[in-house]
């Protein structure tokens, strides 16, 4: 099996995106911990949390996968944008155990023309100063279709970062399908050989969420525009195999499609439907 799910509104709190994912055949979920823009982040409802942590376990619910903001840049060039990186970043994770056991996913970040071995010594120095051993929540760095100068364009380049985090237990990864199609892997015609890299290259064990996405782009882009799933150039036999993949059984999948909550719904079941087709 798989957990599906798709990113909800965070404005009214826990208990209500636990309530909507449910109405969507949801049992996992993703949210923005703040404005995906940026800025300061909304105070959390200690007893809002306590109620989805309990509903969450009456209906056994997967992983939920927080997404930090789009802004949060720690390999910028400027101070300024990487003080803001360190700052909601550790204020995230701090957040994130009022609903213990989750994952924080965040974009590693664009080197902004100061080369991407530069951009990942940023990268782990902002994991290595906010990551702490007392910590329930795992950080995920997303795969990259390498749009300008985002760093994680490719597998070599995330197990570069993982190199230099200390606290290796912590991390993980988040397959963004669309990015990486964009970014060069033939996710269509050569799905097995993308996650033996994937292995080979960082290894499976890190490998904790799934971005369920088609993209409006052809194989190698390097552009980042999602698409409905089988409304792409990935189609629906690629997710097909995809979701029934005995190594990703147990995964959160998570819809981050151009969609409203009828659309969610009908990928969210189409995409369980799949996983349990498999042999």
């Amino acid at each position: 099996m798989i957990y599906t799910g798709c990113h909800l509104s965070s404005a009214k709190g826990f208990e209500a995106m636990g309530k909507n994912a449910l109405k969507l055949g949801a049992d996992t979920f993703a949210f923005f911990t703040r404005n995906p823009r940026g800025g300061n982040a909304k105070a959390i409802d200690p007893a809002d949390a306590a109620r989805f942590r309990e509903l969450a376990a009456k209906h056994h619910f997967g992983k939920i996968v927080a997404h930090a903001p789009y802004t949060l840049n720690p390999c910028g060039a400027k101070e300024e944008v990487r003080d803001f990186a360190f700052r909601a970043f550790q204020e995230d994770l701090v957040r994130m155990e009022y609903i213990p056991g989750n994952y924080y996913n965040f974009h590693p970040g664009s080197h902004v023309g100061q080369g991407a071995e530069k951009g990942i010594e940023l990268i782990a120095d902002l994991l290595n100063q906010s990551l702490k051993t007392e910590q329930t929540t795992t950080v995920l760095l997303e795969t990259m279709a390498g749009k300008g100068t985002e760093v994680g364009r490719s597998f070599e380049e995330l197990r570069a970062i993982l190199d230099r985090v200390e606290l290796k237990e912590k991390m993980g990864v988040c397959l963004d399908t669309c990015h990486v199609w964009d970014g060069g892997y033939d996710i269509v015609n050569h799905f097995n050989e993308a996650l033996e890299e994937f292995d080979a290259v960082i290894g499976l064990n890190y490998l904790k969420a799934i971005h369920s996405n088609d993209s409006l782009n052809p194989l190698g882009a390097h552009k980042d525009r999602h698409a409905r799933l089988g409304e792409g150039h990935i189609g629906l036999e690629a997710f097909r195999r995809i979701a029934s993949h005995p190594k990703l059984q147990g995964l959160p999948f998570i819809m981050e499609t151009p969609n409203d909550d009828e659309g969610w719904t009908k990928e969210i079941a189409m995409m369980r439907k799949f996983a349990e087709e498999r042999n």
